[in-house]
């Protein structure tokens, strides 16, 4: 595992502090607030530590106030019920003690039972594409001092995005986006981390897919965009160090709001997640 994979690994290893208690650091990607992929991703993880025998298979979280990369943030767990199959957990992230996301999150056995799926979207192989970080070392000189760190960055998430939009100069597109995912280095063969990492991912260019239609981004001046919520469904045993296809659409923005879906497919066709997030998307007058 590569050392900018392991401490993204050690950003999920949250400490516990209590009963049912749980505390993460936080992490600065040069964003003004924390990212939000790291709090659902540790959400996940503080309600799969209240579980056992049981993956998670859905989760469903609001996000209500920005948090700040600069303090850690205390999970706690509710065990709202554990029946035969299913077992639920509510989780509330909070930073000096007030709330920044809520959500609920559901467990199942293993079990077999009817399958079908939609087919695999066309897409190019992964490796016939650059990585975000290359294509951020090639804006680099051409953008802002205070933009270059966060656009070459290493990533412990190497995405690799199939025709990207120049965050500083976007044209209108079709509201759809895909890129390829996967972890820089091998993973632990923990299926409960597969599913944490994914969950972090997958906050990641999301709701800028409801931006493509409108020619902005959120670099683009006068531009408020924030995540609102975020929910997650895992169909299938995947692992991250394996490339995923991210296929992601946009079908409505209205109100100052985008709503967009994702499905997060394995290359040999097989659909392991889907996500949707509705996210503020604000022109704002000046």
């Amino acid at each position: 595992m590569l050392e900018v994979t392991r401490k993204l690994v050690d950003l999920l290893d949250l400490s516990p502090i209590g009963d049912d208690h749980f505390q993460g650091d936080s992490e600065d990607l040069g964003f003004p607030n924390v990212f939000g992929g790291q709090v659902l991703g540790q959400g996940l993880m503080a309600a799969s530590r209240t579980v056992e025998g049981r993956l998670p298979h859905s989760l469903h979280a609001y996000f209500l106030r920005p948090g700040n990369h600069s303090m850690p943030i205390d999970y706690e767990v509710q065990r709202v019920r554990d029946g035969g199959s299913f077992s639920v957990r509510r989780v509330i992230a909070r930073q000096g003690g007030k709330e920044i996301l809520t959500g609920s999150v559901s467990f199942q056995v293993a079990e077999e039972g009817f399958e079908h799926q939609l087919e695999m979207p066309d897409a190019p192989a992964p490796d016939t594409l650059k990585s975000e970080q290359e294509y951020g070392e090639m804006l680099a000189p051409h953008v802002p001092e205070r933009f270059r760190d966060s656009l070459t960055r290493d990533r412990p998430i190497e995405i690799r995005p199939v025709d990207p939009v120049n965050p500083f100069k976007p044209e209108p597109r079709p509201p759809h986006k895909q890129s390829w995912f996967k972890t820089q280095g091998h993973l632990p063969d923990d299926p409960v981390l597969h599913r944490c990492l994914l969950t972090y991912a997958s906050d990641f260019a999301f709701l800028g897919t409801s931006l493509n239609p409108h020619g902005v981004t959120f670099m683009s001046k006068n531009m408020q965009v924030a995540s609102l919520d975020h929910a997650i469904w895992f169909h299938r045993d995947f692992r991250m160090d394996d490339w995923l296809l991210y296929d992601k659409d946009s079908p409505s923005a209205s109100a100052g709001r985008g709503f967009n879906r994702g499905n997060f497919f394995n290359q040999s066709g097989g659909l392991v997640a889907s996500t949707t997030q509705e996210a503020l998307i604000r022109k704002r007058s000046r």
